[in-house]
């Protein structure tokens, strides 16, 4: 009788306990009055530029969210705001990484937004699974990341491959309509990272299933944030290329393209990948950037009605004009993620995972107008070129129906 009296006061204050934990949690879900989101961007150092123009997509977004009384949590019964935890990661992957985990452990946030640059988002990538925290790089689209399995990773970037087989394609179109030739010798020097592999891929797998278009004379690499490109600049001077195909982050862009210049180096084309029409290079490099192309993941000329209200919105936030195409992913990927975490209905990180799988972003402003994620987590869409005309003009010249003006092929010589 002694035991039994003991067990049921043993199962008496259990059950007290298990209520008492009961009323915590309930007490502990009525007092959420925020939805905690991480964000680790660059905003000093080498990547600094990409990544404020990110922080600022990602910024206006949650402003609109919040100025809309929030985002509903079914499971709370009530509208929550978003609060943003921000860490500046100075370009430094190693920051990077340790910061993504500070914000997915210590922080405890719901999701982390960022990772600009291939560089910087593998290095946060490891991070997602650990803590089995939703990750949406807006600024890496390397296909390796997302070719390790990772369950909690996503992306907002196109594969970085479509940049080399866009770039390709282009070009073959201008040899189809005539304004360039069949045969055309092609010079690649590409970044040393999985961004630069990916780019050339995508290129010469174009390339190889349209025999006669393209000759590949060089293919060369460097290593980020260089500062002397005179000896690989010789190299494709030697080469004889009638075309200079670059595959290089703004920094390197900017200085190799200078160092191009001084050479006296002129191709009947000329791109450095992603990278062209932003503003910091024009300002440097004046008319010697006219009639570079680019592949880009979004321009502010895109004939959407969305697009525009988007520009007008993003001056009217920031007090300046859209920057090429940096803030346009990460906008739509705080707004895919906020839309994911009201489906879920709660802000169990798992659940919220899941919603991303499925989740389709309406009226994105991005190309083709639908954000969504593939079964690796990464999206795809498709690219825009641009091309640089005089007076700091820049138009959409493919593909067709987003055109806003007619391509310049060849480059008009010196």
């Amino acid at each position: 009788m002694k035991n039994l009296s003991h067990y049921r006061f043993t199962i008496g204050r259990l059950l007290v306990l298990a209520l008492l934990v009961g009323s915590l949690s309930v007490l502990a879900a009525a007092a959420q009055d925020s939805i905690t989101i991480g964000v680790v961007l660059p905003i000093t150092g080498k990547e600094g530029k990409p990544g404020q123009y990110q922080k600022e997509g990602i910024e206006l977004a949650i402003k609109q969210i919040n100025d809309g009384g929030g985002i509903m949590i079914k499971s709370l019964k009530k509208k929550l705001p978003i609060k943003e935890i921000f860490y500046d990661d100075g370009s430094d992957s190693a920051k990077s990484a340790s910061l993504t985990e500070r914000a997915m452990s210590s922080d405890n946030v719901i999701a982390v937004l960022g990772g600009y640059s291939t560089a910087l988002g593998e290095a946060e990538s490891v991070m997602p699974d650990r803590y089995k925290t939703p990750w949406i790089t807006t600024g890496a689209g390397a296909t390796a990341i997302f070719a390790k399995g990772y369950q909690y990773t996503f992306g907002s970037l196109s594969p970085v491959l479509l940049i080399g087989t866009t770039s390709a394609e282009f070009l073959g179109s201008l040899i189809d309509q005539g304004k360039l030739k069949k045969g055309l010798k092609v010079a690649m020097v590409v970044e040393n990272t999985d961004h630069g592999i990916d780019y050339v891929n995508g290129f010469t797998g174009w390339s190889d299933k349209h025999k006669g278009y393209f000759q590949i004379v060089m293919n060369e690499k460097f290593e980020l944030n260089a500062t002397d490109f005179a000896g690989i600049l010789q190299k494709v001077k030697n080469s004889g290329a009638d075309i200079f195909l670059s595959d290089a982050h703004l920094p390197d862009y900017i200085t190799m393209h200078r160092q191009y210049l001084q050479h006296g180096l002129h191709h009947q084309m000329v791109s450095y990948g992603a990278r062209g029409p932003e503003s910091d290079a024009r300002k440097a490099l004046g008319a010697g950037t006219d009639y570079i192309f680019a592949g880009i993941w979004w321009s502010n000329k895109l004939p959407y009605p969305q697009v525009k209200k988007y520009n007008d919105e993003y001056k009217a936030f920031t007090g300046h004009d859209v920057d090429s195409w940096y803030s346009a992913p990460a906008y739509d990927g705080m707004r895919i993620l906020a839309q994911a975490i009201e489906a879920a209905g709660s802000l169990d990180k798992t659940k919220i995972r899941d919603a991303l799988r499925k989740a389709e972003l309406k009226g994105s402003i991005l190309p083709g107008q639908v954000l969504k994620f593939g079964a690796n987590g990464q999206t795809e869409y498709p690219f825009v070129i641009t091309q640089n005309k005089p007076d700091n003009k820049v138009d959409i010249v493919f593909p067709k129906d987003a055109a806003t003006g007619e391509p310049v092929a060849p480059t008009p010589g010196k």
